[in-house]
């Protein structure tokens, strides 16, 4: 057994004093529909709904007689901080982008008590990070990287411990979600190539991806925080260190949109509510399906810290993603008779989402903004080909995302 394995093993024993191993669960839902052995590591249901506890539990009890810890996160890093502050009777200082989802904000409260702080600073994680570091460096106390720390990677890696214990074995596939990339190195380097592992990223912070491209870290142009678990803009150093070895083609992107079909699918048919980094994994299956057939397959479901403010908004992502919804903008003739012309084409399935007149004070037309929920996708070439041919002129805006964002 490696150095590495006996410390990430030592650390999976100690910090059952301070909670119990998650659960490894079947998943017959995901397993009929894949021809799979799909299991689920419910790290979601850890005392703060994330694996980050793990990291930061073996961070802080390494530093011996310290008594004041400073991080920064988008999340769900700060609760496991404030959760080991608390347990620990430490203080801690916590920088969170001003961005964070509030029930985020409200449960690392709730876990730190009087034993932490929180500031709320910068729009992206990397300014965020960038404040923290220099406070942590005027006020003094120990940094604990969220992901870029040997002791935080080797804390992650009792994920990867417990999955062999309770597996009682080795699974053929494991799908790890990306952030920047400390759980995802420390797991891989547990397995090492005993089990092939796959790295999940959504698409506005496929930052691994851009590394194994570039063969080195390097900074993303831009950043979309929707996946807020997984929003970081650049690998860390030393995780990148851990998996430069690996090929390209084991790191899967997916679009945010796609991300929140599976949200929805596993609130609506398992009861399981995941974030949005948290449902990198399971959605990843179907880019995989031809290979995992027969196969035992291990998804990490990272986390499970999701506001349900935003659930309106994760189905109108998924909607339109599976093409079940589309926006457009319809000329609609300003004589009698036109609204009831066009409302008698939608079909039996059709739902009107949204309706708006965009431009009120046209002479002959009037602009509308037009929302249309159906069944199935294919619902729609039958819809347009009748406004088609009963003369109305209409644009699909649904993909046009510079346009979308302004009126949607």
């Amino acid at each position: 057994m490696s150095d590495f394995m006996t410390r990430a093993r030592a650390a999976e024993q100690a910090m059952r004093s301070v909670f119990p191993v998650t659960p490894l669960q079947r998943n017959a839902h995901l397993s009929d529909r894949f021809g799979a052995d799909i299991w689920l590591k419910r790290e979601d249901l850890s005392p703060v709904r994330s694996y980050k506890i793990r990291g930061a539990f073996n961070a802080m009890r390494k530093q011996q007689g310290q008594n004041l810890f400073v991080c920064a996160s988008a999340g769900n890093h700060a609760q496991g901080v404030a959760f080991m502050c608390k347990h620990m009777d430490v203080k801690g200082v916590i920088f969170m982008p001003v961005t964070t989802p509030q029930q985020k904000i409200q449960k690392t409260r709730i876990f730190g008590g009087d034993n932490i702080e929180i500031h709320l600073t910068g729009d992206y994680f990397d300014d965020t990070l960038a404040a923290a570091q220099a406070w942590c460096t005027e006020q003094g106390g120990h940094f604990l990287s969220p992901f870029d720390d040997v002791d935080v990677i080797e804390g992650q890696a009792s994920l990867a411990v417990e999955i062999e214990a309770q597996l009682g074995g080795l699974p053929d596939h494991i799908l790890l979600p990306v952030g920047g990339g400390g759980m995802s190195a420390g797991v891989a380097t547990w397995f090492g190539d005993r089990t092939h592992c796959l790295f999940v990223e959504p698409k506005g912070g496929a930052c691994l991806h851009a590394a194994m491209a570039a063969g080195h870290p390097v900074a993303l142009d831009q950043v979309d925080n929707f996946v807020d678990g997984a929003a970081v803009g650049r690998i860390g150093e030393k995780p990148f260190e851990l998996l430069k070895s690996r090929h390209l083609s084991d790191a899967l992107v997916l679009s945010e949109d796609r991300i929140c079909t599976t949200m929805i699918e596993m609130l609506n048919v398992e009861g399981i509510v995941l974030e949005p980094a948290g449902a990198l994994a399971i959605e990843a299956l179907s880019d995989i399906q031809s290979f995992i057939r027969g196969k035992t397959v291990v998804c990490v479901t990272s986390g499970g810290n999701f506001d349900f403010e935003r659930l309106p908004e994760v189905k109108e992502r998924a909607q339109r993603y599976l093409g079940v919804k589309k926006y457009f903008i319809l000329r609609l003739p300003q004589r009698p008779g036109a609204l009831k012309e066009f409302l008698n084409i939608l079909g039996p399935e059709d739902d009107i989402a949204r309706f708006e007149y965009m431009k009120k004070s046209a002479r002959n037309f009037g602009s509308v903004l037009i929302g249309i929920e159906t069944r199935k996708p294919e619902n729609f070439a039958r819809l347009f080909a009748h406004l088609d041919e009963a003369g109305f002129t209409f644009t699909d805006i649904t993909e046009d995302e510079t346009l979308a964002q302004f009126v949607i």
